[in-house]
C-alpha cells in the first residue's frame, strides 16, 4: 500500500509548512480526512510554486492559519478511490487546482462557478476552513498526498509530462478561463497586456484557438519571442495611443498596480 491509514481512517501525510509568517518552511507531519465515497487520494508527484503561496504563507493577503502548507498546482497519481468514484481509477494521473470542494447545490456551483458558491462553502486547497470535515484547516500541495472530491480533480493523459502539467493548474487556468468564458474562436481579436509568464501562456492559448493576437509590453525586449509564438502585432506602452485596432478581449497580466482604464477604449463594443 502506498499510503498509511491512521485512526478514524485518516490518511498520514508529510509536507513542508510555515509555522509563522516569518518562519522558513520546515518538514511537517499531519493527517488528511478519510477518503469519502466520492473522493480520490492522489500521490503528489509535482507541485508548482505560485507567488500567491508566498503571499498567503507570509500573511500578506490576510492572516494565515498556521501551520500553513501551501500549494495549489498539483499533479500526481491516483492511488485510492471512494466507492462512488466513476471519473478515476487507481493508476490514473490527476491534477488539482485552487479548490477542493463546494456545496454543489447553489446556482453558482451548478454553473461550474464554485469560487462564487452562494452558500459560502467554497473550500480552497489550503488555508481554508473545511466545513465538510469538522472545520479543519486544509493543507495544500507542498506534501506527499492529498484527498479531494473527484469533481475537483482533472483527468490528465498518461503521456503528459507531469512536471509541466502542475503549473497549468493555476497559471494555465488563469489565462485559459477568460478566453473560454469570452468564447474566443478563430478570427477573434485578442490583446494581451504584459508578456511575462502569464502573458506568454495567454498568447499560446489564444493563438491555438485561431485568434489574431496582439501584445502590449513595456519595451521591445521580448518582441522577437512574441512574434515567434504567432503574435500578429507587438506594441510597447508608448504605442498605445496610436493603436488603431480594437479587440474582442483584452487580458491583463500586468503584475504591478496600474490604471486598467487606459485599455478600455481599445475594446470593441461589447468587448
Amino acid at each position: 500500500m502506498q499510503y498509511k491509514i491512521l485512526e478514524n481512517n485518516r490518511i498520514a501525510s508529510k509536507g513542508y509548512a510555515m509555522l509563522s509568517k516569518d518562519a522558513k518552511f520546515t518538514p511537517f507531519e499531519f493527517s488528511r480526512h478519510a477518503i469519502g465515497d466520492n473522493d480520490i487520494l492522489i500521490k503528489i508527484l509535482y507541485a508548482g510554486i505560485c507567488h500567491s503561496d508566498i503571499h498567503t504563507a507570509r500573511s500578506e493577503w490576510g492572516k494565515a492559519t498556521y501551520p500553513c502548507v501551501p500549494g495549489h498546482e498539483i499533479a500526481g497519481e491516483v492511488i485510492a478511490v471512494g466507492k462512488n468514484v466513476s471519473k478515476f481509477k487507481v493508476g490514473d494521473y490527476a491534477g488539482v487546482g485552487c479548490m477542493v470542494n463546494s456545496c454543489g447545490e447553489c446556482d453558482a456551483c451548478k454553473r461550474s462557478q464554485e469560487q462564487f458558491c452562494e452558500n459560502g462553502k467554497t473550500i480552497f486547497t489550503y488555508n481554508s476552513c473545511d466545513v465538510f470535515h469538522g472545520n479543519e484547516n486544509t493543507y495544500g500541495g507542498y506534501s506527499n498526498n492529498i484527498v479531494v472530491s473527484e469533481k475537483f480533480a482533472i483527468c490528465v493523459p498518461k503521456n503528459a509530462p507531469m512536471h509541466k502539467v502542475a503549473p497549468l493548474l493555476c497559471a494555465g487556468i488563469t489565462t485559459y478561463s477568460p478566453l473560454k468564458f469570452s468564447k474566443i474562436k478563430e478570427g477573434s481579436s485578442v490583446a494581451i497586456a504584459g508578456f511575462g509568464g502569464l502573458g506568454m501562456m495567454a498568447v499560446k492559448y489564444a493563438v491555438k484557438m485561431g485568434a489574431k493576437v496582439s501584445v502590449f509590453a513595456r519595451n521591445e525586449n521580448k518582441k522577437a519571442d512574441a512574434l515567434a509564438m504567432g503574435v500578429s502585432s507587438f506594441y510597447t506602452s508608448a504605442d498605445k495611443n496610436a493603436v488603431k485596432e480594437r479587440f474582442d478581449l483584452i487580458i491583463s497580466t500586468i503584475p504591478t498596480p496600474y490604471n486598467p482604464a487606459i485599455y478600455l477604449d481599445l475594446l470593441k463594443f461589447g468587448g
